[in-house]
């Protein structure tokens, strides 16, 4: 039976303001990206979603950022390798320190928002990144962007990479994600959102939005949890995948 992971970025909500609902797609992801403060996420708010993502045995990932609260970490920036490298440290050390309490463990590491985007292709930031993880330590997972130059870089570094592809996200005909400031950016019919992410984990297929049909290589899928109708399309696709024969779990169960 084929197989894929599910994943989501929570634990992002600050003090009295709310993002997503992390307790409901907890109930559908089998991965969950928490947010490690420095584009979101407090700490007790953090330490929440993991206690929940321990009790219903969700793996965890550190979601890495740029340090820019205020722009919620979407924002390009270009600190030094002493920085990244430094605050890519202190982000997951401050989330292993937390799953600890919590009863879990960080098992891997996904970049958020503009890192992630960055990484992607500049290959000075993505050994950076490289460079943290490997520091903490060099069994944590890398999840990246399908397609993308950092995933040949981080493998022939010696890392584990998990190739990730977006359940909403309209692509290129060149496999990078449309921006999101153009038309068509974003997919927010629940049902195409699904049937496409079904044909992706069977066929290894996705129809770029110029009509290009494009191969990419997934083994876990992004379900967003900060969108109106986040959890309806999380569910539609996990129905849709599991409707389909597909076995859903997390891709550090092996």
């Amino acid at each position: 039976m084929a197989y894929i992971d599910l994943n989501s970025d929570l634990g992002e909500s600050f003090g009295p303001w709310s993002m997503g609902d992390d307790v409901s797609m907890l109930s559908i992801v089998t991965s969950a990206n928490i947010a490690c403060g420095f584009h979101a996420g407090d700490p007790a708010a953090i330490l929440g979603v993991l206690k929940e993502a321990a009790r219903r045995s969700v793996s965890v990932g550190a979601h890495v950022g740029y340090r820019d609260l205020v722009g919620f970490g979407r924002r390009n920036m270009d600190p030094s390798s002493e920085e990244l490298i430094g605050d890519t440290i202190y982000q997951i050390g401050a989330l292993q320190g937390l799953a600890k309490v919590a009863h879990t463990r960080v098992r891997y590491v996904k970049p958020h928002g503009a890192l992630y985007n960055t990484i992607a292709n500049d290959a000075r930031q993505a050994a950076d990144v490289i460079a943290a993880i490997q520091a903490v330590d060099s069994s944590l997972i890398l999840m990246a962007l399908s397609g993308a130059p950092i995933v040949a870089q981080a493998r022939s570094s010696g890392l584990t990479v998990i190739c990730e592809a977006f359940a909403d996200r309209a692509y290129n005909a060149d496999g990078s994600l449309v921006n999101r400031r153009l038309p068509g950016a974003v997919i927010h019919d629940p049902e195409v959102v699904a049937s496409r992410m079904l044909r992706l984990v069977t066929e290894g297929r996705i129809t770029a939005i110029d009509g290009t049909e494009i191969e990419l290589e997934a083994q876990s899928i992004c379900v967003h949890g900060d969108t109106p109708a986040a959890v309806s399309i999380a569910r539609t696709v996990r129905d849709t995948l599991v409707g389909g024969g597909i076995e859903l779990k997390s891709f550090t169960d092996g």
